[in-house]
């Protein structure tokens, strides 16, 4: 079966032959590489502008919400280190909808991964909207090389009726942010601001359609996703993924909590290598996500039984396995001793960050439930797959 990995490896060529294209030509020195791989000069220079967009967007900040991808160079480390990530993550997120898009708008597209990734997801276009005309040029470089239906229009978010204009009346089954709202507005009040935006994005949603929001997973940006969602959530919209508690986000309560997926990846060689040039690791992509309904659809009813989302990685505990996880009851903590492991309860050793599961036969104990020889863990849904009925 083909999977977001396999077509991310065979981009590869194309997005670099659009950054050479984006620079000026192949490598001035020594011997052509292969389609798919960086000259020693070349990955010199991707890797430097790699390690300031890293700084600039997930340790500084000094980049959120500048025009960093109207410069070259940026753009090009863009495109061959951040866009692969941006497109593994959407892929991930478009396998939980409850059905394939049909028309997707993405907003703040830079050049489209997440366009491309609903494309290749089944959607029957796209547009890619967003403030920088050389992204929107390297977007349609790469969809026209591809021949998938990409269509670009400007969209500042700053100037009024910016969203109307980039929808052109027509009403969409995805309407995408990646990686943009926590780049837009800050300061006091900026929670509402981006609420209201995301309200103004939905009113353009068919019935049934989906609102995606993916965001970088830190601390900060993952909790100011928290806050909107809450706004959200009070206002009547219902949470499609990855949520199954219906109030209040419960990793909201204590400061050091917040809530992000990870999913284990076999990066392509160009991403893995620029990866340690830069050094930085991209053994899995992180994300923090978001999926709303259009407003008034009612939540989904989950999966019958005690079921829970791994909301954690394994967490260290001396003779027990333990894991957080949230469902319709709240955020908990998960402990099974491990001389008490059963076939029976068995899946547990295995769980990843995103799993989805159902508990039966456990009991409370402290903060959390204790699992015994007696329960059975049954793997509902992995990360990344829709739950059962959706």
């Amino acid at each position: 079966m083909q999977t977001a990995t396999d077509d991310l490896a065979r981009l590869a060529p194309r997005l670099l032959a659009a950054w050479r294209a984006l620079r000026g030509g192949p490598p001035r020195r020594g011997p052509r590489p292969p389609p798919d791989r960086l000259a020693p000069e070349e990955l010199t220079e991707v890797a430097r502008g790699v390690e300031r967009l890293s700084t600039g967007l997930t340790r500084d900040r000094a980049l959120a919400g500048a025009r960093y991808l109207d410069d070259p160079r940026l753009l090009g480390a863009y495109l061959l280190f951040y866009w692969p990530t941006s497109y593994l993550q959407a892929r991930g997120v478009f396998s939980e909808l409850p059905r394939a898009p049909g028309a997707v708008l993405d907003l703040g597209s830079g050049p489209a991964p997440v366009a491309l990734a609903a494309l290749h997801a089944g959607a029957a276009a796209a547009i890619a909207a967003d403030r920088s005309p050389r992204a929107l040029a390297a977007a349609r470089a790469l969809a026209a090389e591809l021949r998938l239906p990409l269509t670009t229009h400007p969209w500042d978010p700053t100037r009024p009726g910016a969203l109307a204009q980039a929808a052109g009346g027509k009403t969409f089954d995805a309407v995408t942010f990646g990686h943009v709202l926590n780049e837009l507005f800050s300061g006091e009040g900026a929670a509402e601001r981006r609420a209201a935006l995301l309200e103004e994005a939905a009113a353009l949603l068919r019935p049934g359609g989906s609102l995606v929001v993916i965001e970088p997973a830190l601390r900060d940006t993952s909790r100011a996703l928290l806050e909107v969602r809450d706004l959200l959530v009070a206002r009547g919209f219902a949470v499609r993924a990855p949520c199954l508690f219906r109030g209040p986000c419960p990793a909201r309560l204590r400061e050091s909590d917040w809530c992000h997926a990870e999913r284990p990846i076999e990066p392509p060689p160009m991403v893995a290598e620029l990866a340690r040039a830069a050094g930085l690791r991209r053994e899995a992509v992180k994300m923090s996500y978001l999926v709303l309904a259009p407003r008034g659809e009612p939540w989904r009813a989950p999966p019958a039984g005690r079921v829970f989302r791994v909301v954690s990685e394994p967490l260290p505990s001396k003779g027990r396995l333990r894991y957080m996880a949230c469902g319709p009851e709240g955020r908990l903590g998960l402990a099974l001793q491990e001389k008490h492991v059963t076939d029976a309860n068995r899946a547990f050793e295995g769980l990843l960050r995103g799993d989805v599961v159902e508990l039966s036969e456990v009991e409370p104990r402290g903060d959390g439930l204790r699992l015994g020889p007696e329960t059975r863990v049954t793997v509902v849904a992995k990360a990344g797959e829709p739950l059962p009925g959706v």
